[in-house]
């Protein structure tokens, strides 16, 4: 598996832990990402449904980095993300700098790294004469 793929296995594993507190401990989702207590437990349980999805995404690409239409959703995920929790941070104040910086390491770097490395995973699909 190539230095990409170990990445996202990693970011998909520290989202795994997000979709645990998103169902089952809303409090402790409050505290770590939200600065407000405006979360219910429903808001907790949509944030659990879609870290599982995005969780999931960064799994999947992390073993079909050869998989165009796959990295790009992969790589929108981060971007989605990075742009809903900005939009939290700036614009809402609903968290806190330290939160959002942790946000702002991961999606950041996965960005980067994954518009760096962009074609570098196509297969060659040239004809051979």
């Amino acid at each position: 598996m190539k230095a990409l793929g170990w990445w996202l296995m990693l970011v998909g594993s520290l989202r795994l832990a997000s979709v645990w507190f998103g169902f089952f401990d809303i409090w402790a989702l409050r505290r770590a990402v939200f600065s407000t207590t405006t979360m219910t437990d429903v808001h907790g349980r949509t944030f659990g449904v879609w870290t599982l999805l995005t969780c999931t995404l960064c799994f999947l690409c992390a073993f079909n980095l050869d998989n165009k239409p796959l990295y790009l959703v992969t790589f929108l995920s981060f971007i989605y993300a990075f742009g809903h929790f900005l939009t939290e941070f700036l614009i809402y104040k609903t968290m806190a700098i330290t939160n959002m910086t942790t946000v702002g390491i991961f999606a950041g770097t996965s960005i980067i790294w994954m518009l760096l490395q962009w074609n570098s995973h196509q297969k060659n699909h040239q004809k051979h004469n």
